[in-house]
């Protein structure tokens, strides 16, 4: 009998084909999401304007995709360790692109609030299950920067929507962008035929065939056996309770630090993109001009995520991630001060590249934190607790925009967030991570134990049985 150990083959595979689908599947994904999530803030001055809402009710619009996005990332991430995550990447494409579409034939706040929350499950339920997916398959060595690199689809699908809603609002209305998000939904078929399983998903579902074929795919060298069996660490086996698995093995407090951290994150992310157009025209900035500041911050923002992956494969990501959220209480605290045009748009880009760049990188150390069967639920579980922050944000940075405040006060209100995750990041234990764990760890045979690099004794491993297993 031979044991794979499916993580040294993923982790140390050479970059090929096989992942060069993926990563642009889940890119692709990713682009779609990220239009979805900014065309609303795209959109919203002229959304006010025809249906005669306060910048409060407004705030309360935007918010209803995010509330949306907080139930979606929480329980269509915890379904997907339970039913696979092709079917669910499938099932949040479809919610997203039909509602987002059919967001932009309502003509009252009530029934667009309510087509933006249906949408919103979509969209915050695809991000953490995407992050999983690249996380599981990527090399080791450039696990972060693929996992920044495809979410810098994100960054991508906001500068999608400023292009096009500078192009079509003036000419055919607000309601053409969010037509446009209908699209996506033609490629659920592809997706579902061309997108692999996770493993531990097909390990607990007896699918050993379909296993044999991704491994032979991930390492062209490897080559089936009837007698090959499965490897996995007992931590990757959650049969069942995937969410208590995320406080088990001295990673309680480190799951409530990303949960501070992802609230924070998430706050600014959505403060700016929702109203840094409003906040720019009523700097005295016209329409286009505005829509250029978001074309900047989501340029920024691919910068960040990518650059902030390159550094978390050559540094300490949890070291990167304080110096990004340090960075982003700066440059966001500098936006309300009067300076030359270049050097405010610096600002924005920088701005960008420190809060959507750095919650990128904050899911890649998610991914790379909780092991391999509760990946999803442990991101899904920050994700959606991060959009109460997300939620809050339009909100109360609406409330400050109707008061009519200084301009550099509604910026001091979007900086002090960073502030707080760069502690909550500081505080995270690293040791407790499944990537601490798995370093220079190889496969070990049934009831054998593999060294445990974080000090905590010994990690036992268990191959796949012939018959799934059972909680």
């Amino acid at each position: 009998m031979r044991q794979i150990d499916i993580h040294k083959h993923a982790d140390e595979a050479r970059f090929n084909g096989f992942h060069r689908r993926i990563l642009l599947w889940c890119a692709l994904i990713i682009i779609f999401d990220g239009y979805d999530l900014a065309v609303a803030g795209i959109a919203l001055p002229s959304i006010m304007k025809e249906m005669g809402v306060t910048a409060q009710n407004a705030g309360f619009m935007v918010s209803s995709a995010l509330f949306g996005m907080m139930f979606g990332a929480i329980f269509l991430g915890t379904l997907a360790d339970r039913i696979g995550r092709n079917k669910t990447i499938a099932l949040c494409i479809g919610l997203f692109s039909v509602f987002t579409a059919t967001a932009g034939l309502c003509r009252d706040p009530y029934s667009f609030s309510a087509m933006r929350f249906l949408a919103g499950l979509g969209i915050g339920g695809v991000m953490p299950n995407v992050v999983a997916q690249m996380t599981e398959y990527a090399p080791k060595r450039i696990r972060a920067t693929l996992t920044t690199l495809m979410f810098s689809g994100y960054a991508v699908g906001g500068m999608l929507a400023a292009l096009l809603g500078k192009g079509l609002i003036e000419t055919y209305g607000w309601a053409s962008v969010f037509l446009a998000a209908g699209a996506p939904v033609v490629l659920i078929p592809f997706i579902l035929k061309t997108m692999p399983e996770s493993m531990p998903f097909l390990i607990r579902q007896n699918r050993i065939a379909e296993l044999k074929s991704i491994v032979s795919h991930i390492d062209p060298g490897y080559r089936a056996d009837a007698n090959d069996r499965f490897a996995l660490p007992a931590a990757d086996t959650a049969a069942s309770a995937p969410i208590g698995k995320l406080f088990q093995d001295g990673r309680g407090f480190s799951t409530v630090m990303f949960w501070i951290a992802f609230f924070m994150c998430l706050f600014m992310v959505y403060a700016l993109s929702s109203w840094l157009t409003k906040l720019m025209a009523a700097a005295g900035y016209s329409l286009g001009s505005a829509l250029t500041f978001v074309l900047v911050l989501n340029f920024g923002a691919m910068i960040g995520a990518v650059g902030g992956g390159w550094l978390a494969d050559h540094f300490h990501i949890k070291h990167v991630l304080v110096g990004m959220y340090a960075l982003a209480a700066v440059s966001i605290t500098l936006l309300g001060h009067e300076m030359p045009t270049a050097l405010l748009f610096l600002l924005v880009g920088m701005a960008g590249a420190s809060t959507i760049g750095t919650q990128i990188v904050t899911y890649a150390y998610a991914g790379q934190f909780y092991p391999m069967a509760v990946r999803s639920t442990g991101i899904g579980w920050a994700s959606g607790v991060g959009r109460s922050g997300a939620i809050l944000a339009p909100i109360l940075i609406g409330t400050l925009v109707g008061m009519a405040l200084p301009l550099e006060m509604n910026f001091m209100a979007i900086a002090i967030p960073a502030v707080i995750a760069t502690v909550a990041v500081s505080l995270i234990d690293h040791k407790r991570s499944a990537s601490a764990h798995h370093d220079g760890r190889g496969a070990a045979p049934s009831g054998s134990a593999a060294p445990d690099r974080s000090g905590q004794g010994m990690v036992r491993e268990k191959p796949a049985q012939a018959e799934p297993e059972h909680g």
